[in-house]
């Protein structure tokens, strides 16, 4: 399954292209099914509807860990780095993994929980996390993990939306040097809940602080375990049985409960997994996403695992104890390929280099970046300092809604190109288009990226809301639309650059965000930048730049008409911002997106009704630049 050379690339990508169905027949084929499918693919676009290995019979954590007892029982599947280094990490092996997985399973049934039903996780990054979402599938009850730093209010959201029957949490989690009060949070999730689903509360003890337990609700995970078995028979599942619902952020304001299925997802993570990564025999991968994220999903738990992989799991931050963390990790356990955000290397940027060289980066071979397009200053430091000029950058693209990464460049095949994520992995068939809908051809190009052919992982709804589903991905005929543009150029690499939202109108011109962002990363006194465009009453919109600086400086509005000439000079005049506001950070989700709804409020001169901004990594930063937004 594995692409090793260009040419391998090539006839692969056509044969996908020419017969989808065998391509993805032949892949499926790698894996165990305990009754095989009868059409590999239906798919309407205009209900919309797609089915993979329709009648198809599998349950996904046999291929996860059944298959592998044979020959790779005492190879660690997981190895777990605590928030502190000076607590002992734990490494699991394939063996104990399964065990482990079986008797929460059992935990799960004896608390009345069957197939179909939804089970919450609002755990910590450590490995009962990996262990319940595996437990769930085993059972074939649909997983929700909600990550482990939303409020109450957003945790609440969450289980009523899927009617969750169980939530399973922990007394509280280290972050760096907090300490969070996951029990207390969940507690009042349950309180303001307004189904009341929730019937019974399974709590890990992670940090021991004093927690309340409701009598005949809440239960602790290690009395629970006491006595369960071993040995947990796998629900047969169908091929489109959901496995999971993951919530993401819906411009509404309302997020969005994207639907997995599990034979689709289960084939597409694999594929994608080992020939992005080009995961080999005994590598160490590590992802620093948190399970909580469609990445911790894909890229953690499921496709390393059905690839018989050692994936690491890492409890803490970058930062902590110092911003040297991440690499002294890659060095203790001679990590292979590192998959991280941008966010997480623009922030280590600034700090000293000495940080990076005192530890031993050799083992790399793959380095990765998720999440958001890497500007190119970030990528040039990231390939130079952790890639030694040599290690392969792989920039992925992909969404929660795509279950797997559509479009990179794979390691050591195809070269790697700053701001560029690259091509589409075999089976992806992208398209650009226009306003109108009409396929933008030719080399280069410019327009709105859809996918004009069904993939296996593809989102097959929103939990609750179909209408919704159709209005928001399928809004365009007879493709699935990503919200996003793009660029094409000449050798046909796909560069995002934004959300079709954050593409700006400006005198008529199109200004995609991204590229006048890129712009202004390269001024040596920033940090980051995020571009919105507010009403002007001559150009219809202007870009407004809301920008971190390294440092505080004396003169500000000599900075932003340096800024200015700075633009003007490598895309032209009309990119010119007419608002440049100096910030101290910017609004961002936990996994690091900013969320320019926000901003594009604040710039249009708005200071309230932001919606639920306690989800924020740093909510208490709007006002801040509220504040200052108010003296512009």
């Amino acid at each position: 399954m594995q692409i090793k050379t260009v040419e391998q690339y090539v006839d692969t990508y056509r044969k996908s292209v020419a017969d989808p169905e065998g391509f993805w027949s032949e892949i499926a084929g790698h894996f165990i099914w305990k009754k095989p499918w009868e059409k590999v693919l239906q798919y309407d676009w205009d209900k919309p509807e797609f089915r993979w290995f329709e009648g198809g019979q599998l349950n996904i954590t046999e291929n996860c860990l059944d298959r592998h007892l044979d020959d790779k029982a005492d190879r660690t599947a997981i190895i777990w780095e605590p928030n502190d280094p000076n607590e002992e990490a734990r490494k699991i092996t394939y063996r104990e993994l399964h065990k482990e997985v079986s008797r929460f399973a059992n935990v799960l049934k004896k608390q009345g929980i069957s197939k179909g039903d939804r089970v919450c996780i609002y755990l910590p990054m450590i490995p009962e996390l990996a262990i319940a979402v595996l437990a769930c599938a085993r059972i074939g009850a649909i997983h929700s993990v909600v990550f482990a730093g939303f409020s109450s209010k957003s945790l609440a959201t969450r289980i009523d939306d899927a009617t969750c029957k169980m939530l399973l949490t922990a007394d509280g989690g280290y972050r760096g040097t907090k300490t969070i009060a996951l029990k207390e949070i969940a507690d009042k999730a349950l309180e303001i809940s307004e189904t009341q689903s929730v019937e019974k509360v399974i709590v890990f003890k992670r940090t021991g602080q004093n927690v309340d337990m409701l009598e005949g609700r809440d239960i602790w995970w290690e009395e629970a375990l006491e006595g369960a078995s071993a040995d947990c028979p796998v629900e047969v599942m169908e091929a489109e049985d959901p496995l999971f619902i993951l919530y993401t952020s819906g411009s509404t304001g309302k997020p969005k409960g994207i639907i997995h299925t599990t034979g689709g997802y289960m084939v597409y993570t694999a594929y994608s997994f080992i020939n992005v990564f080009q995961y080999n025999e005994g590598d160490i991968y590590w992802c620093t996403a948190d399970i909580g994220w469609i990445t911790g999903h894909s890229y953690i738990v499921y496709g390393p695992l059905l690839a018989g992989a050692t994936t690491m799991m890492f409890e803490g931050v970058p930062t902590f104890p110092d911003a040297g963390r991440f690499w002294q990790i890659v060095e203790k356990y001679k990590v292979n390929q590192f998959y991280t955000a941008p966010t997480a290397i623009r922030a280590l940027m600034k700090y000293p280099l000495e940080l990076v060289q005192r530890s031993d980066l050799s083992s790399l071979r793959v380095i990765g970046t998720v999440g958001e397009p890497i500007n190119e200053e970030a990528w040039v430091w990231y390939k130079k300092n952790i890639g030694n000029g040599e290690v392969p950058i792989i920039d992925t693209w992909w969404q929660t809604e795509t279950g797997g990464i559509l479009i990179t460049t794979i390691p050591g095949v195809l070269h790697d190109e700053p701001t560029y994520a690259g091509l589409p992995l075999p089976g992806v068939q992208p398209m650009l288009f226009d306003e109108m809908g009409e396929e933008v051809e030719g080399f280069p190009s410019e327009g709105r990226l859809g996918i004009k052919f069904p993939w296996p992982s593809i989102t097959r709804g929103i939990w609750g809301d179909q209408e919704r589903y159709k209005r928001t991905y399928f809004s365009f005929e007879n493709r699935y639309f990503t919200g996003d543009g793009a660029l094409r150029n000449k050798r046909g690499y796909y560069r995002i650059t934004g959300r079709v939202d954050d593409v700006i109108i400006v005198s008529g011109h199109n200004l995609g965000t991204a590229p006048i962002e890129d712009v202004i990363d390269d001024h040596p006194l920033v940090v980051e930048t995020a571009i919105v465009g507010f009403p002007h009453d001559v150009k219809g919109n202007a870009l407004y730049a809301f920008i971190i600086l390294k440092q505080n400086v004396d003169e500000e509005d000599e900075l932003a008409l340096e800024i200015n000439r700075l633009i003007a000079k490598k895309i032209g005049p009309i990119a010119k911002c007419d608002k440049i506001q100096f910030v101290p950070g910017l609004p961002k989700t936990r996994s690091g997106k900013i969320m320019r709804r926000i901003l594009r409020k604040i710039a249009a001169g708005e200071t309230s009704d932001f919606g639920d901004i306690s989800t924020l990594l740093n909510p208490e930063v709007v006002e801040k630049i509220i504040q200052k937004n108010s003296a512009l």
